[in-house]
Order: structure tokens, then sequence, then C-alpha cells
């Protein structure tokens, strides 16, 4: 029936749902069923400013709160398969392609050649 959605109408348990699609992704992505699968909603803030007495209610949120955006978003992530390893130092000794002494050197020569250029007619 349009219009009403009863809970056997939920588009979240039809064929080829929201839920089917989620199942599909995972299995595309080859996630184990025994990984840290975690799902978490995004594009949501909560308020840090602690309130007087008297605040506006209409406008300001109480510490605390937490507000979800018109565009908030699921966040699907597993666990089991981030990388949590910190950086480590390069195994050999840091050497640019370029410095900064070279490449301050290479500017001024080149801006005096234009300088030298243009006050020669660009001859």
């Amino acid at each position: 029936m349009l219009g009403n959605l009863e809970p056997e109408e939920s588009l979240f348990w039809d064929e080829e749902s929201l839920m089917d699609q989620v199942q599909s992704t995972i299995d595309k992505l080859g996630w184990d069923p025994n990984d840290d699968i975690v799902v978490e909603i995004g594009g949501t803030v909560v308020s840090g400013i602690h309130q007087g007495e008297d605040y506006n209610k209409k406008w300001a949120t109480p510490f605390g709160v937490r507000k979800y955006n018109k565009d908030a978003f699921v966040i699907i992530s597993n666990n089991s398969r981030r990388d949590l390893t910190k950086s480590q130092p390069m195994d050999r000794e840091h050497k640019p392609h370029h410095s900064n002494n070279e490449e301050t050197n290479d500017t001024a020569a080149s801006s005096s050649d234009t300088e030298s250029d243009v006050s020669d007619g660009g001859v």
C-alpha cells in the first residue's frame, strides 16, 4: 500500500533490500563473518559548550547533547583488517631531490635574468 509502510513492508527486508546490498558488499570485500565489523553513524555533532541557566533553547544545545545532521551517514568498518601499526623511521638517510638552498639560488638567478631581459627590451 502506498503511503503506509507496515513492518512486513519494510524496505530493509524486501528482495534485494538494503540489507541484501550490505551483505553483497561485504561478500565482495572478502570479509570473514568472524571479523570485528562495526556499524557507526557519521555526520553528528556533540555540543561542547556549557550553557548558562538562561540560554536560548531554540538556538543553543546543552552540553554533551548529540545532534544528527540531515545528511548523517552509516559507516560499516572492519576493525579486524585495520592496519594500526605506527609509522616506522626510514631505513636510509633522508636526502631530498632538491634542497631549499638550491631552490632559493635558482629562483633568484632566474628572476635576475628575467629582469635583465626586460631592461634590454626583451633581446
